[in-house]
Parts: structure tokens; C-alpha cells; sequence
């Protein structure tokens, strides 16, 4: 039996199934990154949910595995030379999952960069200004009677999915014919941007054409349905 002693982190989750690629997630726009792409590509895994409202990223435990204390982390039993792996930051999962089954990242070298550059768009963008739309628009920052922070994000916000509307004008996904992490790393957070945070109305969510579109076909795929509500909540 595969022994994972060494992740404290297994000591406040204990695997059921060492054997398995362990999950340490929540259905967070970040978090179904990742149960989405495991769903997708079959790889048997044993989820772990964070509760983030308790603050349970901030313990010892969840920090030996990921010191910036934030979901999703992994830890893999088969690692590099079969040795076992933490691992975090969803992207940086996204692409180790990839290149782990050969799936939903492109062989050609130039598609591989041109997949991981819309990957690092949503990190570096999509992610953190949609994110503070919710902040503003339905947390805590709502309460602010300055609204011109939300106004800023509202309009980051317009323009990124101006980009994204412009590059799905004549493609089915980001890559065109080919469905990959660029697509499962996006898919959540445009979701959470006009679901639950209820943000559509500020961003002219309705004036788009195929974002929209792209957004309903991946919602189709049964693996994303699935993968947006693992790890279960109670």
C-alpha cells in the first residue's frame, strides 16, 4: 500500500485510498479546475473537501501542502519516477494532469504555448478581476459606498471578456476544434461571474454572442457537470 506519512496534510484528511491521486479542494471557480479535468480524464482520485469558511487552509496541515493557503492542491501517490508528488496552484495542476495522460494539452509545440498562454490569461487575469467583481458586486464590498473600485473591475471585467468573446468568433473553443485546459481553467470562473455572483447585468453579459455559446456547450459535457460539485459540500 502506497504510504503518504510523509504530507501531514494526511493526518487532518486521511486517505481512504493512498493509491489514489489525492484532492484538496472545494467547488470554488479555482477548485472545479481541477475536479473538472479529473473527471475528464478518468484518472482515479479521492476528494478532500476544505472548508475555506472555517478556514481550514490556514492549519498546519493544509499549509504543509500548500504554504500560500489556498485550494485546490493535489498530492499524487504516482509521481515522477513513481514517487509521490504535492503539488499546487491550479494551473500549475492543470498542466501536470495534462502531461501526466497526454490529454487536452496539444502535442505540437507551438499549440502547447498558444494553449498555456490563454491558461495564464485566466490566472493572471480572468480569475483575479472576476474575482473582485464578486467582492464588490455581492460580498462584503457591496457595503462600500465608494463604488468606484467595483466600477474598475466591472470594466477590467467587460474588456477581458471582450478578448475572449473575440477569440471564440470563429472557434468552438479557445483552441478552436480542440477542447483543452485552456477551456476547463476559464469555464468556472465565467459561470461564477454571471451565476453566482450575479454580476451579468454590470458586465453586459447579455450583449455577447459567443462567449455565451461556449459556455453552454462546456456546461454539456457530463465530466464538467460532475466536476463542478466535487468535492461534495455538506
Amino acid at each position: 500500500m502506497t504510504d503518504l506519512s510523509a504530507f501531514p496534510i494526511t493526518q487532518r484528511w486521511p486517505a481512504q485510498h493512498p493509491d489514489r491521486l489525492q484532492l484538496y479542494s472545494l467547488p470554488t471557480p479555482n477548485g472545479v479546475k481541477v475536479s473538472i479535468m479529473l473527471e475528464e480524464i478518468g484518472l482515479p482520485y479521492e476528494p478532500h473537501m476544505i472548508d475555506i469558511g472555517q478556514n481550514e487552509t490556514w492549519g498546519p496541515e493544509f499549509l504543509s501542502l500548500n504554504p500560500n493557503g489556498k485550494i485546490p492542491a493535489i498530492i499524487d501517490p504516482d509521481g515522477p519516477d513513481g514517487k509521490p508528488l504535492g503539488l499546487f496552484e491550479s494551473g500549475a495542476i492543470l498542466v501536470y494532469l495534462a502531461e501526466k495522460t497526454g490529454k487536452f494539452l496539444p502535442k505540437d509545440p507551438a499549440r502547447r504555448y498558444e494553449t498555456l498562454a490563454w491558461v495564464f490569461f485566466q490566472m493572471a487575469a480572468i480569475g483575479p478581476m472576476f474575482g473582485q467583481v464578486g467582492f464588490f458586486h455581492k460580498f462584503a464590498g457591496r457595503e462600500y459606498e465608494d463604488k468606484r473600485p467595483r466600477d474598475r473591475y466591472v470594466a477590467e471585467s467587460k474588456r477581458l471578456l471582450g478578448v475572449l468573446e473575440t477569440r471564440l468568433a470563429d472557434r468552438d473553443w479557445i483552441m478552436g476544434d480542440e477542447y483543452t485546459i485552456a477551456d476547463i481553467a476559464t469555464l468556472g470562473w465565467v459561470r461564477n461571474l454571471v451565476g453566482f455572483y450575479g454580476a451579468g447585468d454590470l458586465v453586459d453579459y447579455a450583449g455577447l454572442k459567443h462567449v455565451p455559446a461556449w459556455l453552454e456547450r462546456g456546461l454539456t459535457r457530463p465530466a464538467v457537470q460532475r466536476g463542478l460539485e466535487i468535492p461534495k459540500r455538506p
